[in-house]
């Protein structure tokens, strides 16, 4: 059976989004996209919420082709290679949206390698996905989707990279009941205020 990985930043004190949504206030540094280049060389699949999905869709494909379009590289052009890769990965791997209200005219130009999947449908999906031989499942974004999976025991790892922020409001990573987690790995590099928590779920939240 393949894991389900969820991947996700969030600042010192417990926010994935700062007040009104603001993701740009935690700090994405050159670790935090390292990293997730480093889950998606080892996933087949992404697994992501309309939101996430949508916000992906609206800013890899044109990085694919064109790294310089990343404010990220504008500011360091030393990361070209790694955003360009992300962005191609992010257009070849295969997309798992759970929406109940996207269709697949809003899907281009992803269309060829996204499936959508109602949400009263989601658990039973995700739990035939994993069954199947195969890489990871990887999970960014997509706060809602993955605390539902995580309290029905279907995520295996929680990779949590903690920024050296506090946001005193916003949306909070964890929007219930958690199941017990056991640490596997605490990961830091040079250059970088953040850490990086990798957990494996042991178990079902009540």
């Amino acid at each position: 059976m393949r894991k389900l990985i969820v991947s996700a930043i969030m600042s010192l004190d417990g926010y994935v989004e700062g007040p009104g949504g603001d993701v740009m206030a935690l700090p994405m540094d050159d670790f935090f996209d390292a990293h997730n280049l480093e889950r998606q060389r080892a996933a087949d699949t992404l697994l992501l919420g309309a939101t996430t999905y949508m916000g992906l869709k609206a800013y890899w494909p044109a990085v694919a082709d064109n790294p310089a379009l990343s404010p990220a590289v504008v500011n360091n052009p030393a990361v070209a290679d790694v955003h360009r890769e992300i962005g191609r990965r992010n257009n070849e791997l295969r997309k798992v949206v759970v929406s109940d209200s996207l269709t697949e005219q809003d899907t281009a130009p992803w269309t060829d390698s996204t499936t959508i999947v109602r949400r009263a449908g989601a658990h039973k999906v995700v739990a035939e996905l994993k069954s199947r031989p195969g890489r990871d499942i990887l999970m960014f974004g997509s706060r809602t989707l993955w605390n539902d999976l995580l309290v029905a025991g279907l995520v295996d790892e929680l990779h949590l990279m903690v920024g050296a922020a506090v946001l005193g409001g916003g949306t909070a990573a964890f929007a219930g009941p958690v199941p017990p987690l056991r640490l596997l790995e605490t990961r830091r590099r040079d250059g970088s205020e953040n850490v990086i928590l990798r957990y494996a779920v042991t178990g079902r939240g009540e």
